[in-house]
């Protein structure tokens, strides 16, 4: 497989599940706006703040924006101009599912390209007025729908590993910005009743689609050390870091991408960064995760940079070249 192709399915699988983490972010943090006795800046500034789009929100809204939360959803979901919202993740999936076709086939190409059409047409502009938590629910079943083609109807071999490596890399870095906002939020929780306390990191499980899971696991109790572990460390859980990690790796070897330097340094730093955590475990957790995120995030977005610099002959790719605020 040439390496265009290979790169194009890597950011396909990234930006259809950054579609999809960004829109379960949005919905979540609508409730937790609804329901949580916070102020509003505590509950959307963290939206922003993790996402890698604060300074640039401040710039072009003013600093007071952060805690608008319909400005915030209207620069998450719509602005051309950010280049995570919703509109640009959908936008750049739809142009990558075009130009391998023939590679991912049909079905995956029809679910990519219908759910640009919707999003970029009236109904969904005229739905987000009305009920915009559809709008995001939306987004979420659609993005599931082209991941669930992607691995009922691919062919398992060099295109889809590359496709899912790139979901396995976007989801690392999405679930541990999305554990991060309790960093940012807490500083308005401090000192509340526990019940709140229980209900951020509540609303952070559904954040990561982890609270039925995590239910079953702990029989209903919350606790920050429970919800920490099983969204670090659960290995059966889909969306922990550990489990991305590892089918991370697992691609990686299968793979065996040793064509240039850059792979090979993405995949080492990888194996390092899965060493690094089982050290934390065996250390216990911090009382504060917020450093042990933050490195989480900067190993995933070099090693997606290295990676980046190991596909050779990228002919013409619209795709590869937007900004990575949120790897």
């Amino acid at each position: 497989m040439i390496s265009r192709v290979a790169d194009h399915c890597f950011w396909l699988g990234r930006y259809i599940e950054r579609a999809e983490s960004s829109a379960r972010l949005l919905q979540v943090t609508r409730t937790l706006a609804f329901d949580a006795e916070l102020p509003p800046l505590y509950c959307w500034r963290p939206l922003v703040i993790v996402s890698g789009q604060y300074p640039e929100l401040a710039h072009h809204l003013g600093a007071d924006a952060a805690g608008n939360g319909d400005a915030v959803q209207r620069y998450m979901t719509w602005a051309p101009d950010n280049p995570v919202s919703i509109r640009n993740s959908i936008r750049a999936a739809r142009e990558g599912a075009r130009s391998i076709r023939e590679v991912i086939g049909h079905d995956i190409w029809e679910a990519t390209n219908e759910l640009y059409l919707w999003f970029m047409g009236e109904a969904a502009a005229a739905q987000y007025l009305h009920d915009r938590d559809e709008v995001y629910r939306h987004i979420r079943r659609s993005t599931q729908l082209c991941l669930g083609l992607v691995r009922s109807t691919m062919m398992h071999d060099e295109p889809m590993d590359f496709l899912w490596l790139g979901v396995m890399l976007e989801r690392v870095g999405q679930t541990a910005r999305t554990l991060d906002m309790h960093y940012h939020i807490q500083g308005a929780a401090e000192g509340q009743q526990p019940l709140l306390q229980t209900a951020l990191w509540l609303s952070l499980l559904r954040a990561c689609s982890g609270f039925e899971a995590y239910m079953r696991r702990e029989q209903g109790r919350v606790s920050r050390e429970s919800v920490v572990s099983f969204l670090l460390f659960e290995a059966r859980f889909p969306r922990s870091l550990r489990y991305c990690l590892r089918t991370a790796l697992a691609l990686f070897r299968r793979l065996a991408l040793t064509r240039s330097g850059g792979t090979t340094a993405a995949r080492a730093r990888l194996e390092a960064l899965d060493r690094w955590l089982d050290q934390q475990e065996k250390d216990g957790l911090p009382l504060s995760e917020h450093a042990l995120l933050t490195h989480v995030v900067d190993e995933i977005g070099a090693s997606c940079g290295e990676l980046q610099g190991g596909f050779e002959g990228t002919d013409e790719n619209p795709v590869v070249g937007q900004p990575e605020a949120a790897q």
